[in-house]
């Protein structure tokens, strides 16, 4: 679909059909890459499709993540949500700079641009890389390899990271962006504070964590991600 074929679907079809039947179900736009933001904007852009619209949803295969920012300034009323990356298996397979990249840019990237959620591309597979649909990825790294054994892979820990500790109900609150030491922090619903932080850098980096008149000195080996909770 178009951008403009996406609005009429949504306000002439899919919109009406849903309100008729009273299913409650949300409407997520677009689903695709970072590199065309102003796909979802001209879809938004209608008001009789807007107004069935959750939000809109992105992958990053290509464009920055900055772009969720872009939709979610011309639409700050509507979701931004994160809906798929994938890890390769076979040669592909790097576990430092996918666990680097893949945090930076969507455990810390996308919350830090108004997303909601993120989803890593694929929950588990065989060995082999299965069960998937025909035409489907055929190299997609499960976070977990289940065989006679069962192997966490390096998407275990990048959500790991984040869903362990920021629980359903989290909002995400500021921290300082500091050079070389990308992080996002969050309240939980029990009052915890969560920090998330990556040393992108090539050497160890100590830093502080402030909150109020506390504070403590840390620090993370090259390439490491840490979770903090107090």
């Amino acid at each position: 679909m178009s951008a403009t074929e996406q609005a009429d679907f949504v306000k002439n079809h899919l919109g009406p059909a849903f309100r008729d039947a009273n299913i409650t179900t949300r409407i997520i736009i677009f689903d695709h890459n970072c590199d065309h933001p102003g796909y979802p904007i001209t879809v938004l852009n209608d008001p009789d499709a807007r107004q069935y619209i959750d939000g809109s949803a992105f992958h990053l295969y290509g464009g920055d993540i900055s772009a969720l920012s872009t939709v979610h300034n011309a639409f700050p009323d509507k979701n931004i949500f994160f809906t798929e990356q994938w890890v390769g298996g076979s040669s592909t397979n790097n576990f430092a700079a996918d666990l680097k990249w893949h945090v930076k840019n969507l455990i810390i990237g996308a919350p830090l641009n108004w997303s909601k959620n993120v989803l890593e591309w694929n929950l588990a597979s065989d060995p082999d890389y299965q069960p998937h649909t025909p035409g489907g990825c055929a190299s997609c790294l499960g976070a977990l390899t289940i065989g006679t054994s069962i192997s966490r892979n390096v998407s275990y820990y990048i959500i790991a990271h984040a869903s362990k500790f920021v629980k359903s109900g989290s909002v995400r609150i500021g921290s300082s962006g500091v050079a070389g030491l990308p992080n996002v922090a969050y309240k939980t619903p029990e009052g915890k504070k969560v920090l998330i932080v990556l040393n992108e850098g090539s050497s160890t980096q100590s830093f502080n964590i402030k909150f109020g008149d506390k504070y403590v000195i840390t620090s993370l080996e090259a390439g490491s991600v840490a979770t903090y909770v107090w």
